[in-house]
């Protein structure tokens, strides 16, 4: 970092979190001033449109649509990436380690696809790379994980690690809001985009849970390699069973090592009452994390909005500040480069939830108890509701597995929707009962 009294910010990116940047840079000048160490001066912002107002910025801030400026600019010490999406954030990310800037990103999606290169990157060329805020919003997870928890084997991650998709399943079980009522209600309340498709569909999350696995086992972990199913699917009726059988329906990110493969999945899942992520609520996020020496231990706090995400972007460029007054850049990240064998999903074992309509005629259920003991699958207990005699109408099966393996489970569902009794798409839940 340059010998100049105060540091250079280049903004990349005035949305949202970038006007929430640089609002709080401003607005809290002195106090960032004094912890730093030295003043922070805000030198450029990367925007679509220069000559649209922008409320706040001092006129002294110049202000680029050329993306390739303000990386290789001599008076930037640190740049912010606020853009989001892959092209042109991931070029100017690298534009600005190969020029020697310090970068701080919340860019999930640059990092869940190109985070182990990127990290190495900025090893090279002896500067920081910080992404605390692409995960978890606010909540300090980067951090612990590489430096406070560096000692430990991590062998296992779960996660809540979505505040759109927790706050939609909160208002579905709390107030019996349909699918369609929670997702309005969480866009009118900013908590989800116009487009909620990366959210709903779970790929949000498996950004995240890539992000974190290849962090906690030190090797590569990318986006594709994460098995996701969204919410879409759960209607009233899953969060009723739920409710009655004791347990608690959350989006989980789940990583686990073995034997030097790792498995990553998102997906919705039953989780029992008394689950520590059970009760994280709204727009909440938390991240289990397991290790050798220190068991299970668990972060939480707000993971949707911009306040946030400003949080933690204003919280690494404060501690590359600070660190650079020694002359050296953060403590680094572990190499993170190997490629590991990732394992399906098919090789899971756990319980399972099913839910099907069938049509209430003598010997139904042998039919569908004998297609999932063919498939090696035993139940641990049938809930069927009463329909009035005569009516023509299907009735409604639940099905609690004991552990079994999704391969076979899978081939189960496909039989069982393929009998002439069963009506529609049977449901299929997994259950976590594991600890935490």
């Amino acid at each position: 970092m340059g010998k100049r009294e105060s540091v250079g910010v280049a903004l990349l990116g005035a949305g949202t979190v970038g006007a929430g940047v640089a609002q709080t840079l401003a607005d809290r000048a002195d106090a960032l001033a004094r912890y730093g160490g030295r003043p922070l001066r805000l030198v450029g912002v990367l925007v679509r449109d220069t000559a649209k107002p922008r409320a706040g910025l001092q006129q002294d801030v110049r202000l680029t649509s050329d993306p390739t400026a303000l990386p290789a600019a001599d008076d930037v010490d640190i740049v912010i990436e606020a853009m989001g999406g892959e092209q042109p954030a991931l070029s100017c990310i690298q534009s600005a380690l190969r020029a020697g800037k310090h970068v701080v990103t919340a860019n999930k999606l640059v990092m869940a696809l190109h985070g182990p290169e990127l990290i190495a990157l900025a090893a090279e060329r002896g500067v920081t790379l910080a992404f605390e805020a692409s995960v978890g919003g606010g909540i300090p997870t980067i951090g612990p994980l590489v430096r406070d928890l560096a000692g430990n084997r991590i062998t296992a991650v779960n996660a809540v690690i979505n505040g759109t998709t927790n706050y939609m399943l909160t208002r579905m079980a709390r107030e019996a809001a349909s699918y369609e009522d929670a997702l309005a209600e969480a866009q009118r309340n900013g908590y989800a985009e116009p487009d909620p498709t990366d959210d709903v569909d779970g790929k949000d999350a498996a950004y995240k849970l890539a992000i974190l696995s290849t962090l906690a086992f030190r090797c590569t972990v990318r986006e594709p390699d994460v098995y996701r199913e969204g919410i879409r699917g759960l209607d009233a009726a899953d969060f009723e069973y739920a409710r009655e059988l004791g347990y608690v329906i959350k989006l989980l990110a789940t990583s686990r090592l073995r034997d030097g493969a790792v498995q990553a999945r998102v997906h919705p899942a039953f989780l029992p009452e008394r689950h520590p992520l059970a009760k994280v609520d709204g727009v909440y996020n938390a991240v289990e994390l397991e290790g050798d020496l220190v068991g299970w231990t668990m972060l939480q706090g707000p993971g949707a909005g911009a306040s946030p995400t400003t949080s933690a972007i204003v919280g690494d460029v404060l501690a590359i500040v600070r660190a650079s007054a020694t002359g050296s850049a953060l403590s680094g990240y572990p190499d993170v480069r190997e490629r590991v064998s990732i394992l399906p999903v098919t090789d899971l074992e756990t319980k399972y939830y099913l839910r099907l309509r069938a049509y209430d005629k003598p010997g139904v259920m042998a039919q569908i108890t004998g297609v999932l003991g063919e498939m090696g699958v035993s139940l641990a207990s049938i809930i069927q509701k009463e329909v009035p005699e005569d009516a023509g109408t299907p009735a409604e099966v639940v099905i609690i597995t004991h552990k079994a393996r999704e391969s076979a489970v899978q081939e189960a569902v496909r039989k069982l929707e393929a009998l002439a009794v069963v009506y529609g798409a049977p449901k299929l839940v997994r259950i976590e009962d594991g600890s935490a």
